[in-house]
């Protein structure tokens, strides 16, 4: 569902990816665009999909606290965890960095990023030689590990 400012849900992610910006957060790439299915299945809408690459002098929780500042500018509620949502946006890997989960700080890498096509799809089209900081498995593994139901498509 796009935010009512913008005609389509992928204008709302673009226009969020470009706030980065105004928050001490330099673009550097994006991937292909992907529609996925709801992880978990649900009877919901597909996603649009990308991943980013940022540089900053800003530390991970700034930019997870940036994160949250946009999902919330763009009108994202949180509710359970899962649910349909207007936006969703993610600190998957941050300078190799490893954190531990704290209440309200960036969890590094990402918890749930090797259970998920709809991440390791476009990252692995930005770095195809990225490997897990914990586990040391490289991408192509993590995706050659995935049930085949994750369904990605080209968006």
């Amino acid at each position: 569902m796009p935010h009512p400012n913008y005609a389509s849900p992928r204008e709302t992610l673009e226009a969020a990816i470009l706030e980065l910006g105004r928050r001490g957060v330099d673009l550097l790439r994006v991937s292909p665009w992907y529609r996925t299915a709801p992880v978990p299945e649900a009877d919901q809408p597909w996603y649009f999909n990308v991943v980013a690459e940022i540089d900053t002098d800003r530390t991970a929780d700034d930019v997870l606290q940036a994160l949250h500042a946009i999902e919330d500018l763009f009108g994202r509620v949180r509710t359970v965890r899962n649910a349909p949502r207007l936006i969703d946006l993610d600190l998957l890997d941050f300078r190799g960095e490893i954190a531990l989960p704290r209440p309200g700080k960036a969890t590094l890498p990402h918890p749930r990023l090797a259970e998920r096509a709809f991440v390791l799809r476009p990252l692995a089209d930005l770095a195809p030689d990225w490997h897990h900081p914990v586990t040391g498995t490289s991408i192509r593994e993590l995706l050659a590990a995935l049930p085949p139901d994750q369904v990605v498509h080209p968006a």
